[in-house]
């Protein structure tokens, strides 16, 4: 346990760091005291016998307080190990100079005090406890090996005193911290679990309504009828996007989100983003433009896929009438992406706050725009897990300019091996024999008529039917929270058992997406947030049946 390595927190990485920074500071401080006190004493350059053993000590610490710097910095985290050892090191040059200096180097006593409760509040009521019983260590050696101290012994125990009430007193502060923290994180989590409930809920006749939506499309409206039913459709996405947000800030302060490092093809991803939002840019009358690539990036797919929407939807909702470019380049071994609009842009006193959450820039007479202010924010928190550097460059009036840097270019890859997992939205369903596991009624009657009317068979069902035989269904589309304790990685299990392991399957969910996807068991499963536009939809049908061995592969 004390050799092991303990994941830290950013703050715990940076008081690493600056503990580090610090004793280098430290030691040359006390090098000059030394020369001044010396050259103070003496009227002139030569040294003492005390100053000459307290230097020679410090030149000696000097290298193991660089050795400490840059062990901290080569490997980060939390190595009880390594912290104890170095307050060790720290207490026992501390006492050493008090020693061979006496009298003169009694201001170091002042130095153990903030050592010890240095690394209290740094690194927790457990060190502080530690530091305190080393600093009481080394009172007592100073006591023990110095004549001085020990004809005055009243001093000695004040100052052992001292060095204990003090720490007592910053126990007891960080002890009241600790609790208003864990008082704090329960609240935000409890405010996460009702978020991501509440987003559930709400998102299930969301996703109900846009597949009917897309369903009443189909059945011969007239003009005026279409152009209502797209004014809903807009309405009906503007709520979609404020659940995904929410549930997206849910999943963050629950602390749960992993990253899913692999080699992607941004082509795909572009491809598929251009095609999401085609219908929003030409709500707003926004000219959208993707550059086409080929670059293969080590990265998270459905994180990077959901910074981008964000950054997307961001740029068209403030360029009506404009223009957004979506593009990326590389320099050396990594990629830039970067997403330009030619909108309003941002004033420079508010460039500070737009990634805070809820802010919004709000002049007065600025019209009522959708959203919370909740995207940008969730754009650097998920940029700053997956190790993404967020640039941001505005100017009022002519646009802004976000860029996404640091992203690993990936060279030892074939394209070829990634381009088969192309975005295909154009095969056509008619014929293919759709298994569907739904447990919401609405949801299911809607999922059945999108499907019916694109020309699927579908046998749907609230759980997975009795008998099942291979070759009886192309595809399974379930839902993942099915009631009865059932989850949707179980019915892929039981329908791949009996049907045969290549069965294409999408699961839905309208909770965090990243809890589904880890199935080790269940390889090649497809997961979607809902709610989900019909095109994408269709789509991912469309790439599941392509490669799968139902459909020729």
């Amino acid at each position: 346990m004390l050799f092991k390595r303990y994941e830290a927190t950013p703050t715990e990485l940076k008081a690493d760091i600056g503990q580090a920074w610090n004793r280098m500071g430290m030691l040359f401080t006390i090098i000059l005291y030394i020369l001044a006190t010396n050259y103070y004493m003496t009227g002139g350059l030569r040294l003492e016998e005390w100053a000459r053993n307290v230097l020679t000590y410090n030149v000696f610490f000097l290298p193991v307080s660089v050795a400490i710097l840059l062990h901290t910095k080569a490997y980060p985290g939390h190595y009880p190990a390594r912290r104890i050892a170095v307050m060790v090191n720290d207490f026992a040059g501390l006492s050493y100079g008090i020693i061979a200096g006496c009298v003169v180097m009694l201001p170091l006593y002042a130095v153990i005090l903030w050592v010890t409760m240095g690394n209290g509040f740094r690194f927790g009521r457990r060190y502080l406890i530690i530091a305190t019983f080393m600093a009481q260590i080394s009172l007592f050696a100073i006591f023990w090996l110095t004549p001085y101290w020990q004809a005055d012994p009243s001093m000695v125990a004040t100052l052992s005193i001292t060095a204990l009430i003090i720490p007592h007193y910053g126990y007891t502060l960080l002890r009241a911290n600790d609790r208003a923290l864990r008082a704090a994180e329960d609240a935000s989590l409890s405010k996460s679990r009702f978020l991501a409930q509440a987003s559930h809920d709400l998102r299930q006749p969301v996703h109900a309504i846009g597949l009917f939506l897309e369903t009443l499309r189909r059945t011969g409206l007239s003009r005026e009828q279409r152009v209502i039913a797209d004014r809903i459709d807009r309405s009906l996405q503007g709520v979609a996007r404020l659940f995904r947000s929410l549930l997206d800030v849910s999943t963050l302060d629950s602390g749960t989100l992993k990253a899913e490092i692999e080699p992607i093809a941004l082509g795909q991803i572009f491809a598929e983003l251009e095609a999401q939002n085609s219908a929003a840019a030409a709500w707003s009358n926004v000219d959208f433009q993707v550059v086409k690539t080929t670059k293969i990036v080590r990265c998270d797919r459905a994180l990077l896929t959901t910074i981008l929407q964000n950054l997307i939807s961001n740029a068209i909702k403030h360029s009506i009438d404009g223009k957004v470019v979506l593009g990326c380049r590389s320099a050396g071994d990594r990629v830039m992406i970067q997403v330009c609009d030619n909108g309003e842009g941002i004033a420079s006193e508010h460039l500070m706050r737009v990634f805070d959450e809820f802010f919004q820039v709000r002049e007065r007479g600025d019209p009522d725009r959708q959203g919370v202010g909740l995207g940008l924010s969730i754009v650097k928190r998920i940029s700053a897990l997956l190790g993404i550097e967020v640039a941001i460059h505005s100017e009022h009036g002519k646009g802004t300019s976000i860029k996404l840097q640091g992203i690993e270019l990936v060279t030892d890859v074939a394209p070829e091996t990634l381009r088969a997992k192309r975005f295909d939205p154009r095969l056509p369903l008619k014929g293919r024999n759709v298994l569907l596991v739904e447990d919401d009624a609405d949801v299911m009657d809607a999922m059945r008529d999108l499907l019916t009317a694109w020309g699927c068979e579908v046998d749907a069902h609230s759980g997975l039917p009795d008998r099942m035989r291979a070759g009886d269904y192309d595809l399974l589309i379930t839902d993942f929270d099915l009631g009865g304790g059932v989850t949707g990685e179980e019915v892929v299990a039981v329908a791949r058992a009996q049907m045969g392991p290549d069965l294409p399957a999408l699961i839905l969910t309208g909770h965090d997406e990243s809890k589904v996807r880890q199935m080790p068991d269940q390889p090649a499963v497809t997961v979607l947030k809902k709610p989900i536009r019909p095109a994408q939809l269709r789509s991912t049908i469309s790439t599941l049946l392509l490669h799968s061995k139902s459909a020729g592969a």
